[in-house]
């Protein structure tokens, strides 16, 4: 983890012990990446917060030879730290930047069912589309304030996963 007056770059190893609130994911029965089995599967993302966003920037790799696999952004409450670390909350709606082709939305429906079931409130689900709209404009110009260097970022294979 680096910790920076304008950034939190955060790194969850692969194995490290990963949980949501039990019912905290209606419409599947668990966080989708868990798969299960309360770790996370897979090469662990690294995590771009800047203090006051709504949003942070997840840079992601797939296979075995840890290919760059491109940008998710997922809209979720600013941080907020705590005695423990930081707490936010995951908004659902997202936007996965493919290093092969143009970015599309993710979990639109999710998002909407989440707002029209109570999860979110009305207004919540204006403030995040607006958001989103907003970075959407963003990425249609080719900008984004995060650095194209994050993507070759590696973690050191010595390091453990968390217990």
């Amino acid at each position: 983890m680096q910790d920076y007056e304008d950034l939190l770059a955060l790194h969850i190893p692969s194995g490290s012990r990963f949980e949501s609130a039990p019912g905290s994911w209606p419409w599947d029965g668990g966080h989708p990446w868990l798969r299960g089995s309360g770790r996370w599967d897979g090469h662990g993302p690294l995590i771009l917060y800047r203090p006051g966003d709504a949003y942070t920037v997840w840079a992601r790799w797939d296979g075995p030879e840890r290919a760059f696999a491109g940008w998710y952004v997922n809209f979720q409450e600013p941080f907020r730290r705590t005695a423990h670390g930081y707490d936010t909350q995951d908004l659902e709606l997202a936007v996965v930047v493919s290093v092969a082709g143009p970015w599309e939305w993710k979990d639109v429906e999710k998002f909407e069912r989440a707002v029209r079931d109570g999860w979110f409130t009305p207004e919540q689900g204006v403030e995040v589309r607006a958001e989103g709209d907003r970075i959407a404009r963003e990425l249609d110009a080719g900008r984004h304030w995060w650095s194209d260097d994050w993507s070759r970022w590696a973690p050191d294979p010595a390091w453990p996963a968390p217990s």
